[in-house]
């Protein structure tokens, strides 16, 4: 759980029998909501006679982010161990432990975790934007973000960001030349 994550890397950092020293990927992962099905067997009277019946259940799996991280021993040579954290929920809870203090190769990249999917890593020493700029809204790797469609940030828009782009501008009227 997210409350153990820190300890845990610590412990699977210094244990002497791991000795994971290296982690070579962290990555974010979205899950959004899911509802989930279920054949589930019940007793039930049928036409008088007790029977089994298969129904079908069904649930909503809230949505979460996921930080996925890769670890090895290079002095032992061995691994990948995997740790994944999870939020509570996309929106408003989304906070994970930084494993970052274990490891120093977490810190950009927990950078572009929080960039791209918007989890926010608790203790890490520099958390700000790292691939999109700081005015930019919303997190592009998420699976429910819509590109904007006006495309003001593009400097040169060219084919398909081009016939999108003039959408959104009016057309000028050509100035008249005269002999």
């Amino acid at each position: 759980d997210n409350e153990h994550g820190l300890p845990v890397a610590k412990f699977l950092r210094d244990d002497s029998e791991l000795h994971l020293d290296y982690c070579s990927n962290a990555t974010g992962v979205d899950w959004p909501e899911t509802e989930l099905t279920e054949k589930i067997k019940i007793k039930k009277l049928v036409d008088g006679v007790e029977k089994e019946v298969e129904e079908i259940k069904k649930t909503i799996r809230p949505g979460f982010l996921e930080t996925v991280y890769h670890l090895y021993s290079m002095e032992k040579k061995h691994g990948p161990v995997i740790i994944r954290l999870r939020t509570e929920n996309r929106a408003d809870k989304n906070h994970l432990p930084s494993l970052t203090p274990v490891w120093r190769s977490c810190e950009f990249q927990e950078r572009e975790i929080f960039d791209l999917y918007g989890i926010i890593f608790d203790g890490h020493p520099d958390l700000r934007r790292i691939l999109m700029w700081d005015e930019f809204v919303g997190f592009p790797m998420r699976r429910d973000y819509v590109a904007p469609d006006d495309f003001e940030y593009e400097p040169t828009p060219h084919d398909e960001v081009l016939i999108e782009a003039k959408k959104h501008y009016p057309v000028e009227p050509k100035a008249e030349v005269k002999a």
